[in-house]
């Protein structure tokens, strides 16, 4: 039996990034990892709080605590089946979510040294691949048909469940691998793309069908099922229509991260395609994940310099007074891709974008405040005539992604994660791929 008190006696010991000097010559994860007797003395920290909040953070409710003991006793196989109660891919998770649970550790709100919840998660999944835990499920079916439109992680999620359901699954995507962003969003030194791969592997071997290269216009689905399950994300980007847009180098952020990825892939572009950073002055524009992603990239792709700018105030280090718990923690993030090399600045807002012989050479941007609002909710931005110029001569715009409109559909026809809710986090759209096969064996098995 695991130590009650080894929260008090064991520090948070985070397994932390290969070293920069290392990483930043390839794209391989930067993430390292514990061997395993130190992994299962980070999971004896865990409390077994009465209340764990962090069960309750959890978009698809794992059992942290459970989880954590199984694993601090050394029950690697009973850890990975406790997780997969709840969560179809802790591999995805284990390695690229923001780990909502363990901002809500009773550990982290009591003396900022939460569990080591998502690398715990992380560390038991790649167990259980290595050691044949992950087996393939024989499945009896139910006659039913359902078509999942998008293999992104709600489609894949809809996908797992309904096929262990007994229903024949069949997952359309407009791409030439499944993953959705995962494959072609997140870089591979988040996330290597041989960990979506091997799990792809054990549900074609489970019978889910894979129809790729299929772009299917939601308005017109595909015939022959009995439901559907529409998981197409958030396809279009944020962009910034301001002077000079229209000039050469200035791209989507998913221009370079998604070609990037392809091109580790296998995949070869022609010259005048390519988005590369190699000796460019790089501008950043978005201060979140997907900005932090193009750093990274950039800095592996030999970029001379990298800026990345962001509209909102740079929030404190460490605690926010203005966000306390139960309230997401607004505090300053600085990723590996960070630590790699960048400026970052706040407060700019950018006015035009300055060109020569059609290519950008520059951005003029303002610095702006923000103000209190007298109705309350989103502050005011004030705009304050302070602007300069920053020289750049490739642009990447990462500022989120606009919320889908999707049509009236039909009573057999459901929709789920970003395709539903606007951009959001990977571990939230498998919580609602899980929801809407639960609300569709609910349908079918009615009729």
């Amino acid at each position: 039996m695991k130590d009650p008190k080894a929260f008090l006696k064991i520090p948070r010991q985070e397994a932390g990034y290969r070293p920069i000097h290392d990483r930043i010559a390839d794209y391989g994860e930067v993430e390292q990892t514990l061997n395993s007797h130190d992994r299962k003395l980070q999971a004896s920290r865990c409390m077994g709080c009465g209340v764990p909040f962090c069960h309750w953070a959890c978009p698809v409710g794992n059992k942290q605590p459970e989880f954590q003991e199984a694993l601090a006793e050394g029950r690697w196989e009973e850890a990975y089946k406790i997780l997969t109660e709840t969560n179809d891919f802790p591999e995805f998770t284990g390695r690229i979510c923001p780990a909502l649970c363990e901002k809500s550790c009773v550990l982290k709100l009591s003396c900022d040294a939460p569990t080591t919840i998502r690398e715990n998660e992380a560390a038991i999944a790649e167990a259980a691949f290595r050691e044949g835990y992950v087996k393939v499920r024989q499945i009896e079916r139910n006659g039913k048909k359902v078509a999942v439109i998008g293999a992104g992680p709600s489609g894949l999620a809809a996908a797992n469940q309904l096929n262990g359901m007994g229903f024949a699954v069949t997952v359309f995507d407009k791409n030439e691998a499944p993953g959705g962003l995962l494959r072609y969003g997140i870089p591979n030194f988040k996330l290597n793309k041989t960990v979506i791969d091997r799990r792809i592997d054990v549900m074609k071997a489970e019978g889910v069908i894979f129809n790729m290269n299929a772009d299917i216009d939601v308005t017109s689905l595909p015939e022959g099922f009995d439901a559907y399950c529409i998981c197409t994300g958030t396809p279009v980007a944020r962009d910034l229509t301001v002077p000079g847009r229209d000039l050469k180098g200035i791209h989507l952020a998913l221009d370079i991260l998604s070609q990037q990825n392809r091109i580790l892939a296998g995949m070869t572009f022609a010259k005048e395609d390519l988005v590369n950073a190699k000796g460019k002055k790089v501008l950043v524009i978005g201060g979140g994940d997907t900005g932090s992603d193009c750093i990274g990239t950039c800095n592996r792709q030999g970029a001379a310099s990298v800026t990345q700018i962001e509209i909102m105030p740079q929030p404190p280090v460490g605690h926010n007074p203005a966000t306390p718990w139960p309230q997401w923690p607004i505090v300053l993030k600085t990723t590996s891709s960070h630590e790699e090399g960048c400026s970052r600045r706040w407060c700019l807002t950018t006015n035009k974008f300055i060109g020569k012989k059609g290519v950008v050479t520059g951005a003029e941007i303002e610095e702006v405040e923000w103000l209190p609002n007298p109705e309350g909710g989103r502050p005011i931005m004030k705009p304050t005539g302070k602007v300069e110029t920053i020289d750049c001569d490739l642009v990447l715009l990462a500022m989120g992604f606009l919320k889908p409109q999707q049509p009236q559909f039909a009573d057999n026809v459901f929709v789920a994660g970003d395709a539903a809710s606007g951009a959001s986090l990977v571990v939230r759209a498998i919580a609602s791929g899980r929801k809407a096969a639960q609300d569709i064996k609910q349908y079918l098995l009615q009729k």
